[in-house]
């Protein structure tokens, strides 16, 4: 329980820093590049608690597969970026992955 809340959390974090990238301009707007790397730095701290108590091959592809979508959907949501049908089908295969690596990791 107390993993999966913290992995969501991890989740969250990585996904937001990695929303601010734009905002960073390459790493040389200083107050944002401290923002994405704190960020990343708190959402790799949070993973390496996860894998304490659940297996990295499963934290990590959830927290790779969750960060990759969600980060698709927030960049088409609020950063302008575009949506297909090309890239709703594969993030949705994401999805899919995901959902399918709980249940596994699940038993």
């Amino acid at each position: 329980m107390l993993a999966g809340i913290l992995l969501t959390l991890a989740i969250a974090v990585e996904v937001a820093s990695s929303a601010l990238l734009p905002k960073a301009k390459g790493f040389t707007d200083i107050p944002w590049t401290i923002a994405v790397v704190i960020g990343y730095a708190v959402a790799i701290w949070l993973l390496t608690v996860v894998v304490k108590t659940v297996p990295v091959s499963i934290a990590y592809a959830i927290w790779a597969g969750a960060g990759t979508a969600l980060v698709a959907v927030v960049g088409y949501l609020f950063l302008g970026e575009s949506m297909d049908w090309v890239k709703f089908a594969s993030l949705t295969m994401i999805v899919a992955g995901v959902i399918g690596l709980n249940l596994t990791g699940a038993h």
